[in-house]
């Protein structure tokens, strides 16, 4: 077995992913800021490093003796204006861990992008690894897409010097969510706080089937290459409603006047340009209205040998984690 690093293992899915390794019966190294919340990972046999994305010496001394590193680590957020903290996570976090990683002589680096640096769809059908990344043109652009994209090309411009491959998850569900990030969905839709669903589509996905393709990904992922990470594209709809069916409490009944969420999305706008970040805004509001979000694994399939199963399993071990964390009644 071997030695590996992990930035971001607080996450939801460098967690699942730290589980997965520790499970396969190798030896991790999670990265940790001093205030990041890792209580969450108790149960789990491994060795913390304090080392900020900012301090590459660190970051080398963590990753030295490593076999792969799994870059995880990353910046999430609603708005639509870059800002300082997203920028110096998503981007040139990512550059210092190239650094380290090449200073370390780490043999291969696993970076996490995101579907959103890969494209939307234009004709209906699911996009897979070579669509054009057109979220601007879309009107589907914001601070997120964009630096994960500039993250992934300071991966793919290292490719002379690095042994790296890229992996691209959608929307991901399971336990370990502690902040909670994707699982605030689930929550929301529990708790009646969905005032209603929209008619947008996204693709959804047990996160412990991406934390097994990303081993994969180390293990036979060819050199320079992205794997989508896919599941199951589903309407939101669909989605509230498997999630009701799962934790048996009724789904939103109605659906959201698409006036009322862009008058929403707007209040959004003002509140962002005045400096808070808001519930949502005009991007995220059409990103609930498209049916353009749509993704395949059939690459990670075939190279990679990976498979996804059904969403209800990723919900109820999410209601049960939220449940015995206090997090949920």
């Amino acid at each position: 077995m071997s030695r590996v690093a992990v930035t971001g293992a607080s996450g939801l899915l460098g967690g699942n992913l730290v589980a997965a390794l520790v499970g396969a019966g190798h030896e991790v190294v999670a990265l940790r800021r001093g205030t990041s919340k890792v209580s969450q990972l108790d149960d789990l046999a491994i060795t913390w490093r304090e080392a900020a994305l900012g301090d590459v010496p660190a970051l080398t001394r963590a990753f030295e003796g490593c076999a792969a590193v799994f870059h995880c680590a990353a910046s999430l957020g609603v708005i639509r204006e870059i800002k300082p903290e997203m920028r110096e996570t998503n981007v040139t976090g990512t550059a210092n861990v190239i650094a380290a990683v090449l200073a370390a002589n780490v043999p291969r680096l696993v970076h996490t992008s995101s579907v959103v640096a890969v494209g939307l769809s234009t004709d209906g059908r699911p996009c897979d690894e070579t669509a054009t990344w057109n979220f601007e043109q879309e009107g589907l652009i914001d601070a997120y897409a964009i630096t994960k994209r500039q993250a992934e090309d300071l991966v793919n411009a290292a490719h002379d010097r690095l042994d790296a491959v890229i992996v691209n998850p959608t929307y991901m569900f399971g336990p370990r969510d502690a902040k909670p990030s994707s699982g605030r969905m689930i929550l929301d839709v529990v708790r009646r706080r969905a005032p209603g669903w929209t008619p947008g589509y996204n693709n959804f996905v047990d996160v412990r089937d991406v934390a097994r393709g990303m081993i994969a990904a180390w293990h036979r992922g060819r050199r320079g290459e992205r794997y989508i990470l896919a599941g199951h594209d589903m309407s939101y709809g669909d989605v509230f409603k498997t999630i009701a069916r799962v934790a048996g409490v009724k789904p939103p009944r109605f659906a959201v006047p698409h006036a009322a969420a862009w008058l929403f999305g707007k209040w959004g706008d003002f509140l962002e340009a005045r400096g808070k970040e808001p519930l949502a805004n005009s991007t995220t509001i059409r990103y609930a209205y498209t049916d353009k979000f749509r993704f395949k694994s059939e690459k990670a399939a075939t190279e990679l040998g990976y498979t996804f199963g059904p969403l209800e399993p990723a919900i109820a071990d999410a209601l049960a984690w939220f449940r015995s964390h206090g997090m949920l009644r």
